[in-house]
């Protein structure tokens, strides 16, 4: 066995190894990568110097301002205003709380920008309204967790940026603009959905739909809004770059929340930011960690095989890109998203690239990827907070669950296949 390869088996293998022992990801990744230079009889002193130069970029500064955003936004009281502008807008349904879910994280999504704080924040509203209403309550979560994947997609996503600067530095003003129809496409079809079981389930409407009482409640909504704007309008029309327009967001927020909606007040803005700087701190160790795992991927040619491999079994464009999600589905049940998108992205980006996918569209694939893998088990985080916010068993909230998956893999389908979805908006607005 050549020493490549057997340093390729030392770094991948003792990885998985750690991962399916349930290492914390980023020790897995620090240690693998490290037991990897020692069998190319490289320095442990260069990982340092590794782990730095993956967070010497001036894009990376924009992921803990929009963190911050988020954070202070999903606790500053536009939750109540979301929710109430959804119901003005899809009330009116079959089933019409499981659309109003499905519309309210569409929009809180684009402010919060986290599966995790849409499950948290709507959910301890949405789930307990649903479940007065006559709804099952394991159907109430799966709606609230599935629905929470919109926010991955909807910008502002710090996933977003951080897929930027691992694909090479791609713009992020357009990965925004391409998230918002993959977003309403998967709304669209958890709508369908739900319709379907609603109408099976007789669960009830709501009120008749009044154009009074949507632009009313739009206008309560408007500040929250607004914060989503500032930052596709002002990256996309060039006036701030990302991390410009992610310190401007931060100010806004601030002031939204605490002068505006008079959700937050400042002892609680402070604790807001102590919750900010623990996530910073495990997406940065990540992002410095992964920056030199790859570093020895590359060293390794491991993209270069890989693509190999993979055109190896097939060169069909159809069956390339069906192998490509399915790769991505099962890294996104064993490991957690910022880690998927750091150390895949190097790997699997090059194949997609081969078979004619834009690194855009990619984009938007890996992240919908791994936003149905955080509601799969083992690893899914967004399933455990949707089972602890609503008090149920976490395998009747996966047997609720099943149909969802179906629709969110029909919408992970469309984007993959139908590029367009992914490209118009940012070809029609110059952000490409």
């Amino acid at each position: 066995m050549d020493p490549e390869t057997l340093s390729t088996i030392i770094l991948l293998g003792s990885f998985l190894i750690m991962i399916l022992l349930r290492f914390p990801i980023a020790y897995a990744v620090g240690i693998s990568t490290v037991l990897c230079l020692i069998s190319m009889g490289q320095s442990v002193v260069s990982l340092p110097q590794l782990m730095v130069r993956g967070e010497w970029s001036f894009s990376l500064m924009a992921v803990p301002f929009f963190i911050t955003m988020g954070v202070l936004m999903g606790t500053g009281g536009i939750s109540e205003k979301l929710i109430a502008l959804a119901n003005s807008l899809v009330g009116w349904m079959r089933g019409g709380l499981a659309m109003v879910n499905i519309v309210a994280s569409y929009f809180f999504g684009g402010i919060s920008g986290s599966a995790s704080a849409d499950t948290a924040s709507l959910g301890s509203i949405m789930i307990p309204m649903m479940t007065d209403e006559g709804y099952d309550p394991d159907f109430s979560t799966a709606v609230t967790i599935t629905s929470s994947c919109e926010g991955l997609l909807v910008p502002p996503s710090h996933n977003m940026v951080i897929y930027a600067t691992t694909a090479g530095g791609i713009s992020v003003g357009a990965l925004f603009m391409a998230g918002y129809l993959p977003g309403a496409i998967l709304a669209i079809a958890l709508m369908v959905g739900s319709y379907v079981l609603a109408v099976r389930h007789n669960y009830p409407k709501g009120e008749p739909f009044s154009i009074k009482t949507f632009v009313r409640q739009l206008a309560k909504s408007i500040w929250a809004l607004l914060a989503v704007i500032i930052v596709v309008v002002g990256v996309v029309g060039g006036v701030f770059t990302a991390t410009e327009s992610a310190a401007i967001a931060v100010i806004y927020s601030l002031i939204v929340s605490v002068f505006v909606y008079k959700g937050l007040t400042w002892k609680g803005v402070w604790k807001n930011l102590e919750k900010c700087i623990e996530t910073l701190a495990i997406v940065l160790i990540l992002i410095a960690m992964s920056s030199a795992f790859g570093a020895c991927l590359t060293l390794l040619h491991v993209p270069a095989k890989a693509a190999s491999l993979i055109t190896g079994i097939s060169d069909n464009p159809i069956v390339v890109t069906l192998l490509l999600n399915l790769i991505l589905l099962i890294l996104g049940m064993i490991m957690d998203m910022s880690p998927i998108i750091l150390i895949a992205t190097p790997i699997l980006l090059p194949v997609a690239q081969s078979v004619g996918i834009h690194p855009i569209q990619f984009g938007i694939m890996m992240i919908l990827n791994c936003g149905i893998g955080l509601l799969t088990p083992p690893v899914g985080a967004v399933l455990f907070i949707g089972s602890a916010v609503a008090k149920r068993p976490m395998e009747k909230v996966v047997r609720a669950t099943l149909p969802f998956y179906i629709c969110m893999i029909v919408a992970l389908l469309l984007i993959s296949f139908i590029p367009a979805i992914s490209l118009w908006l940012p070809t029609i607005t110059g952000a490409m």
